[in-house]
């Protein structure tokens, strides 16, 4: 999945006529860590591919995709259950498999996102473009949004704009989160 998402992010920055310099300066990453990462070799966390997503101008779920821009999987109105993009962050415990069809162009997307016990987003607020909502299914979740924490269990939901610093995980150390998350971007 690492090779996948590099390959994807390379070929949105070269559409874009982006060097790695120029990326590298606007996310302050290093060129040899985005190198890395474009090469497969590292994996970027959920707050490194937000950071990448807006430097490229697209939402997260454009690097779910096939294509850098939008093509006719973009007009696809539904997506089988046995088709759909999954990115696992398994160095955080969280993996986001899209419920929407993937495209380039999509302002609003849909995810399933799942926690494993102990999965985070890590310790540092992160940003993003656009606005997210979303519903606990099943455990726990903890969200932070500016300088305030709650704890979200089962049909607890939330919305914010992701331009606030935010971050989640899942306090648990033995069952697994899954929330329905909704990221539209503005």
């Amino acid at each position: 999945m690492d090779i996948a998402v590099g390959r994807r992010i390379r070929d949105l920055r070269r559409d874009r006529k982006l060097s790695l310099e120029s990326v590298a300066a606007e996310t302050e990453l290093s060129i040899g860590f985005l190198s890395q990462i474009e090469r497969g070799l590292s994996s970027p966390s959920l707050r490194v591919l937000a950071t990448l997503a807006d430097v490229l101008g697209v939402g997260i779920a454009a690097l779910f995709g096939n294509s850098p821009s939008g093509d006719a999987a973009s007009d696809s109105v539904i997506t089988r259950g046995t088709q759909r993009p999954e990115l696992k962050l398994w160095r955080t415990g969280i993996s986001k498999q899209l419920l929407s069809a993937a495209g380039g162009d999509n302002k609003l997307n849909l995810f399933l996102v799942h926690l494993e016990p102990g999965g985070s987003t890590g310790d540092e607020l992160y940003t993003h473009d656009g606005e997210e909502a979303g519903l606990v299914l099943d455990g726990e979740m903890m969200l932070t949004v500016d300088a305030e924490t709650w704890s979200l269990k089962q049909g607890d939901s939330f919305r914010f704009a992701s331009r606030r610093p935010h971050r989640f995980s899942n306090p648990s150390d033995a069952a697994k989160a899954v929330v329905l998350w909704v990221n539209c971007v503005t």
